[in-house]
């Protein structure tokens, strides 16, 4: 079973509660009132203003601008109370009004435009990540396996996190990874390292050779952005073999897996990592493949920084490896209901900055 978000929904009138729209409304009444009953030389109305500029803040073009109206409205009966409309101070108070009232129904216009796009934008990428990201099998080999995709709140900053899996002739062949940067370009590169990792799963004897290809897959395409030396992903690479109780790793500058056992989640650092995808011709390294056991009844976590970024109310990074060790579950599934509830329940406000994926995978006993 994968978990996603449901796609971003068409864009809907912005609703206004009543209590919302009550404060503009009291406002003018009240600046009415005692404009009123002010002595000659005291002149509230410029007050006024405050109702459709308080009103834009929450409410769409139409409602700013009918509270403009009644504002404009209220101040005409104030003139005529005290005065004339054809009173000077009046006058200009009226025609300022109205000034400002057409200048917040404008801004609130375009705000509504820019959610507009930012609510299409969002559907357009996540649309494209979904069709990416394939779910994985919750049964591979002798693997169980449970996935996990969490989108961030923020409309702009959906993100090219990925994963995949492919079986070989001996075992599988996972990578997790997160593209630098946001939007659509970086649901591109994910697209990119995706289709060249499931073209080479099955061809390349070793992890090594994998990385090579998917460096060289990559490599071009980020030349090609402009943004040299900036545009990168890092990733992890594994291989877990069927027939032994061991994984093999290549760390490219990606977080390190943890390895749950006995009630200690352990990180899986690697002594040489190699550079994230799109910078090994900046950086002048070799591919190692290290080596880690995994027994019957492991559990290995893979995630991306998301995971580990998200903060609380009080800017308190999340304490993956502390809360993954507190799991006493059976099934990686059962793991990554758990990660996520806690997750999203320490996050500010139940939310994400930054797209966060999660990979479970068990050694099943035979």
């Amino acid at each position: 079973m994968d978990l996603r978000p449901p796609l971003a929904s068409r864009p809907r009138s912005r609703q206004v509660r009543p209590a919302q729209l009550a404060v503009p409304f009291a406002l003018i009444a009240l600046v009415t009132v005692v404009d009123v009953l002010a002595p000659p030389d005291v002149h509230l109305g410029p007050f006024l203003v405050a109702a459709p500029a308080v009103t834009a803040s929450f409410a769409g073009p139409w409602m700013t601008g009918f509270v403009g109206l009644v504002a404009v409205l209220a101040q005409a009966v104030v003139a005529m109370v005290r005065t004339t409309l054809t009173d000077l101070n009046h006058t200009f108070q009226i025609c300022a009004l109205i000034m400002i009232s057409v200048f917040v129904t404008l801004f609130a216009h375009l705000r509504e435009v820019r959610e507009r796009e930012l609510v299409q934008l969002r559907s357009v990428a996540e649309t494209a990540q979904q069709v990416v990201l394939r779910p994985l099998r919750d049964r591979i080999g002798p693997l169980g396996v449970a996935s996990l995709y969490l989108a961030a709140a923020a409309e702009a900053r959906i993100g090219g996190d990925l994963y995949a899996a492919a079986r070989t002739a001996t075992g599988t062949r996972l990578i997790i990874g997160d593209v630098r940067g946001k939007g659509l370009e970086a649901v591109g590169d994910a697209a990119l390292v995706l289709g060249a990792f499931r073209a080479a799963a099955h061809q390349e004897a070793g992890l090594p050779g994998l990385v090579a290809y998917l460096e060289a897959a990559v490599s071009p395409d980020l030349d090609d952005s402009g943004d040299q030396g900036e545009s990168f992903i890092t990733a992890a690479v594994l291989e877990i073999p069927d027939d032994e109780p061991v994984l093999h790793l290549v760390s490219c500058g990606h977080p390190p897996p943890l390895l749950l056992r006995d009630g200690r989640a352990l990180p899986l650092d690697v002594d040489r990592p190699s550079p994230p995808l799109g910078l090994a011709g900046l950086v002048a390294s070799s591919v190692t493949a290290h080596t880690f056991a995994f027994d019957a009844g492991d559990v290995l976590l893979l995630y991306t920084d998301g995971v580990l970024e998200a903060r609380d109310a009080e800017g308190t990074f999340y304490p993956l490896a502390e809360h993954a060790a507190a799991w006493s579950g059976t099934h990686p599934r059962a793991l990554l209901d758990l990660l996520c509830a806690d997750l999203l329940s320490q996050a500010a406000g139940s939310t994400l900055g930054d797209d966060a994926a999660m990979v479970a995978i068990e050694r099943l006993p035979h």
